[in-house]
């Protein structure tokens, strides 16, 4: 395992939408040295989660903080979402030193294959649900500062709240 540079904004790669992995692609030796790589990088990088496209690969693939664990997530789509809305104050690796407001659905559910290829369904709430509109945003090439109706510098008080 190794951690992979991450691409920082302005970079357009971060706009580019990522592909769908294939069933037989999951468990190969490329896309699971990948996902290995992508979990040594968020822990690095002290993260709660990470997208393909940050490591300059344009697949659907994103690890998520997860209330069971760091977790890696194949081809994750939404495929519901709650009226209610929570504000929440973001950050990315891709964007350091900035943080913004941003309204995401307070709860989703998500359709997603493990590492293994097995195909699972989440419902989501609170920070993993964050997390994931965030994650899955970047797939689309959708970052945070397109959705923040606030964006600032970073700050030392405000660090530790950001996610």
């Amino acid at each position: 395992m190794s951690v992979r540079k991450l691409l920082h904004h302005p970079d357009k790669k971060l706009r580019e939408k990522s592909r769908l992995v294939s069933d037989e692609e999951i468990t190969s030796e490329e896309v699971q040295t990948l996902i290995d790589d992508m979990m040594e990088t968020v822990k690095a990088e002290n993260g709660v989660g990470l997208a393909a496209p940050q490591v300059d690969k344009h697949l659907r693939i994103i690890i998520v903080e997860t209330d069971d664990g760091t977790k890696a997530f194949v081809n994750p789509k939404i495929v519901s979402r709650s009226i209610k809305m929570v504000e929440s104050q973001e950050g990315c690796l891709s964007i350091p030193g900035v943080h913004g407001m941003v309204k995401r659905h307070k709860n989703v559910k998500v359709r997603a294959k493990t590492r293994e290829g097995k195909s699972i369904r989440l419902k989501t709430t609170g920070l993993p649900s964050i997390i994931f509109q965030h994650e899955i945003d970047h797939l689309d090439g959708i970052l945070f500062i397109d959705r923040a109706y606030k964006v600032q510098e970073m700050t030392p008080e405000l660090e530790g709240q950001i996610i």
